[in-house]
């Protein structure tokens, strides 16, 4: 079942009544209603939203990756239950047990698939370069040893947003759109790792002590092309990618319900990070050698 997404970015004041959220908007007066269990992403933007207590507790025990937005209306921080599997603790242990073989093996796999999918976006985006990043994916190594990663970045971004183009996190136009893009792909592998058991916060590749979501940062990276083609259909309807409105925000938040190609079959993205993050904890327990990823369509 597809979960829904859910924006508030005006005040509103949340509770819950028979396993429904109701919405009652501060400004009108009118009340709103979803069933919880209906709910897989949810972003509060607006200083002014308050909620009961159980409205988290629910939203929690259903698995829903809620996103709290910062003074500037950017994700900042997210909410995450620490008990959706029930075998997480078998898990969690195969998942610190794995060796660095393991680990590395998985890493290659991550970004041979990331720079296959960025040579497919340069192709659906109309751009030169997806032959050179086709044969940068057969070099990746065990581990990227030759960090085969920045050498494709390089070609990949002069190629898809110009030769004056820098990826930066404050850098100029269009980064604010794709680090708020980023941003919420980051919540939602987040989210499909809790629900398949794992621990989001030990990476195979990320180590950064001061990253709780070192695994999510791993997992997500061949899904960031999805957030690139995003941006630069943003930029073809001159939507602003700096200041984002609610326009660009809902249509950044697309990204979740988007058609990939995963196992051989289309599916909307926020279905598929679950099958790839199921995927992973088979790997971890010895039941699998392969992360399923997905493919541009």
């Amino acid at each position: 079942m597809l979960k829904r997404t859910l924006f508030f970015g005006n005040p509103y004041h949340l509770h819950t009544e028979n396993l429904q959220l109701k919405a009652a908007c501060k400004e009108s007066g009118e009340i709103k209603s979803v069933p919880i269990e209906d709910i897989g992403f949810a972003v509060f933007e607006h200083p002014q939203i308050t909620f009961t207590q159980s409205v988290m507790q629910l939203l929690a025990e259903n698995n829903t990756a809620v996103v709290f937005c910062d003074a500037k209306f950017h994700p900042s921080s997210m909410l995450l239950h620490l008990d959706t599997n029930q075998v997480q603790t078998e898990r969690f242990k195969a998942q610190i047990n794995a060796s660095e073989p393991l680990k590395k093996q998985l890493w290659q796999q991550t970004i041979k698939q990331k720079i296959i999918n960025q040579a497919t976006a340069l192709n659906k985006a109309g751009k030169e370069g997806e032959e050179a990043l086709l044969y940068l994916s057969k070099q990746v190594l065990s581990g990227d040893s030759t960090n085969q990663e920045a050498q494709a970045a390089r070609r990949y971004w002069s190629k898809l947003l110009g030769e004056n183009f820098t990826r930066e996190r404050y850098g100029n136009e269009p980064n604010p759109a794709l680090n708020y893009g980023y941003a919420i792909l980051r919540a939602a592998t987040a989210r499909a790792l809790s629900g398949s058991g794992l621990l989001p916060t030990l990476g195979i590749h990320h180590r950064n002590k001061y990253n709780s979501y070192c695994l999510a940062d791993d997992i997500m990276e061949p899904y960031r092309p999805f957030v690139d083609l995003l941006v630069v259909d943003m930029q073809k309807q001159n939507l602003n990618c700096i200041d984002l409105g609610k326009q660009e925000k809902a249509h950044l938040l697309q990204l979740l319900t988007q058609d990939v190609i995963i196992n051989g079959k289309k599916s909307p993205l926020m279905v598929a990070l679950s099958q790839t993050t199921a995927s992973l904890s088979r790997c971890f327990e010895g039941k699998g050698k392969r992360i399923s990823y997905p493919e541009v369509v």
